[in-house]
C-alpha cells in the first residue's frame, strides 16, 4: 500500500483538472477532488492495483460528481452557468477566449466533451482517458479525433448511424 500523503501530493493536480473538466468550476472541482481523497483513504484496500492509482482516482470523481448530478436533478449540464460561475477578472478573460468555444462543446456528445476535457484540460494520454471512461485507447483516440473535427466544422456530417 502507498503512502496517502505521497499519493495525495503526486495525484491532486490530475484528480482536480479532470474534474475541473466536468464541472467547468473550480470552487466545485477542487471541493470533489478533496472527497475524492477522503473516500480513496476509506476504499484504499480495494483498490487492486491493475491501472494506475491515479486512474482509480478519476474514477472516484467522476462517481462522485455524478451523485452530485443526482442530488441536485440535474438532467443536462449547463455549462454556460457553470462556465460563468468565476471571479469577474477571470470571468471577463474567460469570455473572450472560450465562448464560442464552450458553445460548441455543448453540442458534441457527452462522452466526446469528456474526452476532450480529459485530453486538453487534464493533459492525460488516450491511455489514461480510456482506463477512466472504460473504453480502449483506440476509442479514445478515435472520439476525440472526430470531436476535434467536429468543433473545427468540419465533421458534423462525418458519421451516419
Amino acid at each position: 500500500m502507498q503512502d496517502i500523503d505521497k499519493i495525495y501530493e503526486e495525484d491532486f493536480e490530475i484528480v482536480y483538472k479532470y474534474l475541473f473538466c466536468l464541472t467547468h468550476n473550480s470552487d466545485i472541482a477542487e471541493e470533489l477532488a478533496q472527497e475524492t481523497f477522503y473516500r480513496a483513504v476509506q476504499k484504499i484496500d480495494s483498490f487492486k492495483g491493475k491501472c494506475k492509482i491515479s486512474v482509480w482516482l478519476c474514477q472516484i470523481a467522476k462517481n462522485l460528481w455524478y451523485d452530485e448530478l443526482k442530488k441536485k436533478k440535474i438532467e443536462r449540464l449547463n455549462y454556460d452557468k457553470l462556465f460563468f460561475d468565476q471571479t469577474e477578472d477571470k470571468m471577463e478573460d474567460t469570455i473572450i477566449s472560450n465562448l464560442e468555444l464552450s458553445q460548441q462543446l455543448q453540442d458534441l456528445d457527452k462522452q466526446t466533451q469528456e474526452v476532450i476535457g480529459l485530453r486538453i484540460v487534464g493533459d492525460l494520454s488516450f491511455k489514461e482517458i480510456a482506463d477512466i471512461l472504460n473504453q480502449t485507447e483506440t476509442w479514445a483516440r478515435v472520439t476525440f479525433y472526430r470531436g476535434k473535427k467536429k468543433l473545427r466544422g468540419d465533421g458534423s456530417n462525418e458519421r451516419k448511424e
